[in-house]
């Protein structure tokens, strides 16, 4: 099948944590979610319904990025991804401005309804492909989304993984931290620890490798996820597995 590409490991390790939901939904700027995304719902024998922001094939909306709020609110969204400029050890994520807030060093975007769908979205999925002390930092300078509340706060949704380019981390939830769960191939526990700015959860024993995605897998995601993923992402597609959308 030639080489692996780690786009191609972050696709199939992120539609691994998306099996058996109804509803998934991805945001603008998403490629690789929004290709594990595709994945997933190719594993399901296409019952389970994907929403790509920007995307004409898959987009279920019919009233723009509105409708995404409404139909988290009413609980039909099992599952969202988010990132920041900054992830920390809680969880939470930075999407406004690092340095101080009156004078930062650099401002984003901002937070849009990141902050909403991070409280009621069972399932998000953090995802960050830079991983160092710069981005996974031990307190955010601006908590755009927090990753937990209080006991006493409804909240059915919050952070579920986080995948970089580095390790895939999970969430526990009843000691509010990351858990490493497993290296992506090429790095080291060793390494992981010395590029995250937070302090995390080492199980004990030897942590495993990310699986690479078998035979079948790659089919598809060279196949099929790449033709549906290059309606929106043309470039993407064209970079990583040299597809090129049927006019």
């Amino acid at each position: 099948m030639g080489d692996i590409l780690l786009e191609e490991i972050l696709i199939s390790t992120i539609a691994d944590n998306l099996d058996g939901l109804r509803h998934i939904a991805v945001g603008a700027s998403s490629p690789i979610p929004g290709a594990a995304a595709l994945l997933a719902r190719s594993r399901s024998d296409n019952s389970m319904r994907v929403s790509l922001l920007g995307s004409e094939d898959n987009n279920f909306f019919t009233d723009g990025s509105k409708e995404i709020f409404d139909i988290a609110g009413e609980g039909r969204m099992d599952a969202f991804f988010l990132s920041g400029a900054q992830i920390d050890g809680k969880a939470n994520v930075n999407l406004v401005s690092v340095g101080d807030y009156r004078r930062p060093k650099a401002r984003f975007p901002g937070s849009f309804g990141s902050g909403y769908l991070y409280y009621l979205v069972p399932r998000v999925i953090l995802f960050r492909l830079e991983h160092t002390p710069r981005t996974l930092v031990d307190k955010v300078d601006f908590i755009s989304a927090p990753g937990f509340s209080d006991e006493n706060v409804y909240r059915p949704g919050g952070p579920y993984k986080l995948v970089t380019d580095r390790c895939l981390f999970g969430v526990d939830k009843k000691h509010q931290c990351f858990r490493l769960e497993s290296v992506h191939p090429g790095h080291t526990v060793e390494e992981i620890v010395e590029q995250t700015g937070f302090t995390f959860d080492l199980p004990d024993g030897d942590i495993p490798y990310t699986p690479v995605p078998d035979a079948a897998t790659l089919t598809t995601i060279r196949g099929p996820v790449a033709e549906e993923i290059s309606e929106i992402y043309p470039s993407f597609a064209a970079r990583v597995f040299g597809h090129q959308r049927a006019a």
